[in-house]
């Protein structure tokens, strides 16, 4: 049985994603003090961990015009949509398992600001995991029937 995911949802999630690009560099530089940690690195690891941002921080404002741009077409049934929805909700289920399974969130400073603001970037993670995983299941169930 096919169920059609809201545009409004998919664009949602994709201003989700664009936010999360946006608003990475403040939590490194003022949640995790990570420009600190990183210096500590040798010079090479340095541009390494410094590169692994931006592809992060890269992927998730792509993923974000994706679905903003393409909601319709991320929800047709194509191969390509099959394929593309499954490599944004494994991209989103891997970072909701890596989140609950090695980050202490208890390091968090205790803010208010930045204890609410934890609460609501996973809030966002599974919301992104959810919608494409949703999107994946019905183009693999529409594929399937067409």
């Amino acid at each position: 049985m096919y169920h059609e995911t809201p545009n409004w949802l998919i664009i949602l999630g994709g201003i989700g994603q664009i936010f999360t690009a946006l608003i990475y560099p403040y939590i490194r530089h003022s949640v995790f003090d990570w420009y600190n940690d990183v210096k500590q690195l040798k010079p090479l690891n340095q541009e390494i961990a410094k590169t692994y941002g931006r592809y992060i921080q890269g992927l998730n404002f792509s993923f974000g015009c994706i679905a903003i741009i393409l909601a319709n077409e991320l929800q047709n049934g194509t191969r390509l949509a099959i394929a593309l929805t499954g490599l944004i909700a494994a991209y989103w289920i891997g970072k909701v398992a890596t989140q609950i399974a090695y980050y202490p969130m208890y390091t968090i400073p205790q803010k208010p600001l930045f204890k609410v603001g934890s609460y609501f970037m996973n809030a966002l993670f599974f919301l992104f995991a959810l919608v494409f995983s949703w999107l994946l299941m019905n183009n693999c169930m529409n594929y399937s029937i067409s």
